[in-house]
């Protein structure tokens, strides 16, 4: 919760130090960063951090996707973007309204 506040207030440097002391991250943790980069216009630095989840590998879920599909349309990052869509298929997540809406995107 203190991730968001520090990210919905623009302070990115307090919520990427709060992030990095965290003792274990799980998936919303590491959601909540990512989130936190995108929604302040830092999405190279949210695809590092995906990329970083997947190495300590911690399963992305739907919002992840969603929020990684989002940073990739940003970006106009279309290659990421495919490699996304293609880990959605491989890793068989129902492709609802959400996620559908993403990857339109």
């Amino acid at each position: 919760a203190l991730v968001n506040m520090y990210g919905r207030c623009g302070d990115l440097e307090n919520a990427r130090s709060l992030f990095d002391e965290m003792p274990q991250r799980n998936v919303i943790a590491w959601n909540s960063m990512i989130a936190v980069y995108s929604q302040n216009g830092h999405g190279r630095q949210a695809l590092e951090l995906f990329r970083q989840m997947q190495m300590k590998g911690v399963a992305a879920d739907k919002i992840t996707f969603i929020s990684i599909l989002d940073v990739c349309a940003d970006l106009a990052a279309l290659a990421a973007g495919k490699e996304n869509h293609s880990c959605i298929l491989n890793c068989e997540f129902e492709i609802d309204v959400a996620v559908g809406t993403a990857l339109v995107n």
